[in-house]
C-alpha cells in the first residue's frame, strides 16, 4: 500500500474489515482528516468504537502505530494544500537549458500511468465500468476548475453508448437546477485534484442527500468528496515541479470509456448505429 493516501488505503480495505473497524473507518471519513488528528479514545468515541477497534482498525491500513497513523495523516494535509508556488522544485533553475527535459517528463508522465493503475483496486474500476454499462438512471458528471474538460470529454463519448448522460453545469444556480432531477440510485462522476473544489464537496453532499450513487476521480492525495464516495478511482497527478500533470486521469477516463463500451456493446452498437444512420 506504499503512496496510497489514507483515504486510499481505507477504500482499499473496506472489504476485508469487521463490522467495528468499518464504523472505524466510516467515522474517519465523515470527519476526514481531522477525526484521525484526536487521541485515540476521541476518535472510538466519536466513530461509535471502542479504542481497540480504532488500533487493529490503523493496523489493517496497514500502520505500526497510532503515532505513525497521524504521521501520515499530517504529511497528507500538507500535501494537499500546497499550491503551485509551494511545488515549484529547487532544481527549476537549473533545467531551463536541459534539452532532455522533454524525454525526462514524458518517462515520469509513463511512471504516473504506471503508478496509478497500481493505485486502483481492479475491482472499483470493474465496478465502476459495469454500472455505467448497465444504463439505469441517468449519469451525472461534474469537475472543477483543472477537471471540468475531463467531465465534459466522458461526457461527449458516454453520451454515444448509454442514455441519461447529464453534465453539471458550473454556474451554481444552474447546477442547483439540474440537481432537483436526481433520482435516488443515479450515478454522479466527480473529477477533483488538488487544490479541491468546495464547490464540488458541496455538490457530493447534495447527491448524497438524494441517494445517488457517487464515483470520485481524484488524486492521490484523496479529495474531501471521498467521504461521500461510494467507488474512488485515484491516479498519480504528482510531477515535482510547479504543476500536476492530468495525464493519468485522462488515460483513465478512456480505459473507462473502453471497458463500458465493450461490456455495454450489444445496446451500445445499437443506439451508435442509430446515431450514425441520421
Amino acid at each position: 500500500m506504499e503512496g496510497k493516501s489514507v483515504a486510499g488505503r481505507i477504500h482499499e480495505a473496506i472489504h476485508r474489515l469487521t463490522a467495528a473497524e468499518k464504523r472505524a473507518a466510516r467515522g474517519l471519513l465523515g470527519s476526514y482528516p481531522t477525526l484521525g488528528l484526536a487521541p485515540v479514545a476521541e476518535f472510538a468515541q466519536q466513530a461509535g468504537a471502542s479504542s481497540a477497534t480504532v488500533l487493529r482498525f490503523v493496523a489493517q491500513l496497514g500502520y505500526k502505530s497510532y503515532p505513525d497513523f497521524q504521521r501520515a495523516l499530517r504529511e497528507e494535509l500538507e500535501e494537499r494544500s500546497k499550491s503551485p508556488l509551494q511545488r515549484s522544485h529547487s532544481a527549476a533553475g537549473q533545467e531551463r537549458g536541459d534539452n532532455n527535459f522533454l524525454d525526462r517528463f514524458v518517462s515520469q508522465e509513463v511512471d504516473n500511468l504506471r503508478s496509478s493503475a497500481a493505485l486502483i483496486p481492479a475491482s472499483e474500476f470493474e465496478a465502476v465500468c459495469a454500472r455505467l454499462a448497465e444504463n439505469k438512471g441517468s449519469c451525472y458528471l461534474a469537475g472543477g476548475r483543472f477537471t471540468d474538460f475531463l467531465a465534459g470529454y466522458m461526457e461527449a463519448h458516454l453520451r454515444l453508448i448509454r442514455q441519461g448522460v447529464r453534465r453539471l453545469d458550473g454556474r451554481p444556480a444552474t447546477r442547483a437546477d439540474q440537481l432537483i432531477d436526481v433520482k435516488p440510485g443515479d450515478l454522479a462522476i466527480i473529477f477533483d485534484v488538488r487544490r479541491y473544489d468546495t464547490s464540488l464537496l458541496e455538490v457530493a453532499t447534495e447527491l448524497t442527500a438524494r441517494r445517488a450513487q457517487i464515483v470520485l476521480v481524484t488524486d492521490e492525495w484523496m479529495s474531501p468528496v471521498a467521504r461521500f464516495a461510494k467507488l474512488v478511482l485515484p491516479c498519480r497527478t504528482e510531477m515535482g515541479r510547479t504543476w500536476d500533470a492530468n495525464g493519468a486521469l485522462f488515460t483513465l477516463v478512456e480505459a473507462v470509456i473502453a471497458r463500458t463500451t465493450e461490456l455495454s456493446w450489444p445496446t451500445a452498437s445499437k443506439r451508435m448505429g442509430s446515431i450514425e444512420a441520421k
